[in-house]
């Protein structure tokens, strides 16, 4: 007799129990779903987006310098002669007058250092001239770590060269006629060149006429 209790008990425990079961399901699944719709549901570490900041990110220094170059030298009257000399491209004249230049300041002068191809290395304006120091040409020179290189030139009396607030060459010149001193040129010129990323190129050109 108390087997058969015993075994009704543990049928009703077990009858019980799955009963409960789709009960207890049913409130898994309400909980889950409540959790989702506040926003409380399964999160990854990182996967939620950080607070602004109030103030900017700073940029990164690394490789804002670019890769380290080497430093271009100066270079003296007598290695820009030899460069020019080499120069297959120099004209025939200015040519002439350096081969025969033996007293390098006889024949070339040191005039202004620009930076016309904005490269913060800058560049040597040289004048070519007569033994009586009449200027009659002028060369850029960029100062390159193999050494000077001539990137422009022009033929020209008298110049006077400057860089303009823009970077550009401003180039003054004396227009002579045949019948001209030298002291008294019949007007003037006024060039500007700029360096395009390869060559120099000449932008603007006015001339006036003399006193």
């Amino acid at each position: 007799m108390r087997m058969w209790r015993t075994g009704r008990a543990a049928s009703s425990a077990a009858g019980l129990r799955r009963a409960l079961l789709p009960a207890v399901a049913t409130v898994l699944a309400l909980t889950a779903l409540s959790a989702c719709a506040n926003g409380g549901g399964l999160r990854v570490e990182g996967a939620e987006p950080t607070a602004t900041s109030s103030s900017p990110t700073q940029p990164s220094v690394m490789g804002t310098s670019g890769p380290e170059r080497t430093p271009a030298r100066p270079a003296s009257l007598a290695e820009i002669r030899l460069k020019l000399l080499a120069d297959k491209r120099l004209d025939t004249y200015s040519r002439t007058v350096l081969a025969k230049c033996v007293v390098i300041s006889r024949c070339l002068s040191q005039g202004p250092s620009v930076d016309v191809m904005h490269n913060g290395v800058g560049q040597e304006v040289v004048f070519i001239h007569t033994l009586d120091k009449f200027v009659f040409g002028v060369f850029l020179i960029a100062l390159e770590p193999a050494g000077p290189r001539r990137i422009w030139s022009l033929k020209v009396d008298q110049p006077t060269i400057n860089a303009s607030p823009v970077g550009d060459l401003v180039v003054e010149s004396k227009i002579f006629t045949i019948d001209d001193k030298v002291c008294c040129p019949s007007g003037r010129r006024v060039e500007i060149y700029r360096w395009n990323g390869r060559q120099m190129t000449k932008v603007s050109s006015q001339d006036q006429k003399g006193d």
